[in-house]
């Protein structure tokens, strides 16, 4: 397996962790002003108490399409964001990553605009991350978009990550009102 630019041979770390492909909603939900969005203001929350632990209980996982999503928009936001992330792994992209990421587009139905988003599932059966954690659940964390993949792993033997929220990895030591 290939984490940036080096090849990873077997377990790393506490082979009982399980893996985590962290997607740009995450970093930009830690570091944003709480939205006056209710919805959203609770995500915000969920995912602020996720983290605190994320670290303890998983193997956590960029890439260089996140980064990229992380650096874009305001320069003092984006600092915010890439201090976040500053000590996760960052995973690489190759040819045959983009080339699955095409394919999900197709196959998912994703429209044009969520390119990246088929990119960071793509990232994630790629390296066969246990799961995929976003706030994402039009393109990403979605029902019908997991067991269409599913599906689609079936018939070319891919491993399927689970994809899901931060609420849906939640421990059961994790208090939803506890924020530092």
């Amino acid at each position: 397996m290939k984490v940036g630019g080096a090849f990873i041979h077997g377990c790393r770390g506490d082979c009982s962790m399980p893996r985590v492909y962290v997607e740009t909603t995450i970093p930009s939900y830690l570091t944003s002003a709480p939205s006056r969005d209710l919805v959203v203001a609770g995500q915000q929350q969920v995912t602020h108490v996720w983290w605190q632990t994320a670290k303890e209980r998983f193997e956590l996982y960029i890439s260089e399409a996140v980064l990229r999503e992380v650096r874009a928009g305001d320069q003092k936001c984006a600092a915010r964001r890439l201090q976040v992330l500053s000590s996760i792994p960052v995973l690489a992209i190759n040819e045959e990553i983009l080339s699955l990421a095409n394919w999900y587009q197709a196959e998912l139905h994703l429209p044009q605009k969520a390119g990246t988003d088929a990119l960071h599932i793509a990232l994630a059966v790629f390296y066969e991350m246990d799961y995929l954690v976003t706030w994402n659940c039009a393109h990403i964390a979605n029902g019908h978009v997991l067991r269409t993949m599913m599906d689609l792993h079936v018939r070319r033997g891919r491993y399927t990550p689970i994809l899901l929220t931060p609420q849906e990895l939640m421990s059961e030591n994790d208090s939803p009102g506890a924020i530092e």
